[in-house]
């Protein structure tokens, strides 16, 4: 009995061990599990840890630059003030580059059309008045440039003026009285004299170009004039030049009549030249009449006494 008792005591025993060998065993994975999860946790602090300090980084950037940005808004907020002043400097600018823009246009239009007075030298003996309105033109175009550099000083100064009237007017504002007021006044009075005198230039400036204009329509309507003679001059020079064949293969004498017809052409050129006309209605003596007139004469015997047409 005390053998069978001591035998169930002992498979309590092993029974109690075999259940705690267990339960250690299933603390044991509980306890891996556990450490494993330690390690996942302390992973993601040092994760968050490091993502922290980026955060903390950036706000230190955002922080820099919204001091920057601020900085910069207060500049922007103080030259609101000068806002006029910078108006008035654009719109002197734009007026500066309106004007060089037009002395590049007429530097282009005379290097198109390029006048240049040594081609006419001929033009002095033999038709002065083309000549005349051609150093005319010259001249009214240099006065003309010389009046627009006047006029861009007059501007330049006008906007300087303009300028100290907008300083004065500021400092008017910051400190008024009754000695700014008069100077003020002054200063208007001056302004409106310059701007009278700026519009008179303007006018006497539209009116000189008007006059360069019609010179030059006055030069071309005379080089066109010109040219006409030329080609009447040379039609009536083929003409002669032909008659002159004709006699010489009629067995004529060419010399005299050769000589008249020269000088007919020389007198003609110049009846053109300054008395003007059409040619149809000149009278070309020692051409076509002197031509015809010898030939009338002389025509009705040739050298063997007999009878040529008539």
């Amino acid at each position: 009995a005390e053998r069978t008792r001591q035998q169930k005591e002992h498979d309590v025993v092993v029974n109690e061990r075999e259940i705690l060998g267990a339960q250690l065993i299933k603390r044991n994975d509980e306890l891996a599990q556990l450490y494993e999860k330690i390690k996942l946790q302390q992973c993601t602090l040092n994760r968050g840890e490091e993502a922290y300090a980026e955060r903390v980084a950036d706000l230190a950037v955002v922080q820099n630059e919204y001091q920057t940005l601020k900085a910069e808004l207060q500049v922007l907020r103080a030259s609101m003030g000068n806002e006029s002043l910078l108006r008035h400097e654009v719109l002197a600018l734009s007026r500066e580059l309106l004007q060089e823009r037009t002395k590049v246009r007429a530097l282009n239009e005379e290097l198109d059309n390029q006048m240049n007075v040594h081609r006419w030298r001929k033009l002095e003996g033999s038709d002065p008045n083309t000549y005349n309105m051609i150093k005319r033109t010259h001249a009214l175009q240099k006065q003309l440039i010389r009046r627009t550099e006047e006029v861009t000083e007059r501007d330049r100064l006008i906007q300087q003026k303009e300028k100290l009237y907008v300083e004065l007017k500021a400092v008017l504002a910051r400190q008024p009285g009754p000695e700014v007021a008069e100077q003020l006044s002054i200063y208007q009075e001056n302004l409106a004299e310059k701007q009278k005198q700026l519009k008179a230039m303007t006018a006497e400036l539209d009116s000189h170009r008007h006059q360069v204009e019609d010179m030059k329509a006055e030069q071309e309507s005379l080089l066109t004039r010109l040219s006409q003679l030329k080609r009447r001059y040379f039609s009536r020079r083929q003409k002669e030049l032909r008659q002159q064949q004709m006699q010489l293969e009629m067995g004529l004498s060419p010399g005299v009549e050769l000589g008249a017809g020269v000088g007919g052409i020389a007198e003609y050129d110049g009846a053109q030249q300054y008395g003007g006309g059409d040619c149809s209605e000149q009278t070309m003596p020692g051409t076509i009449g002197h031509l015809n007139a010898p030939s009338a004469q002389g025509a009705g015997k040739h050298g063997d006494g007999t009878l040529g047409p008539q």
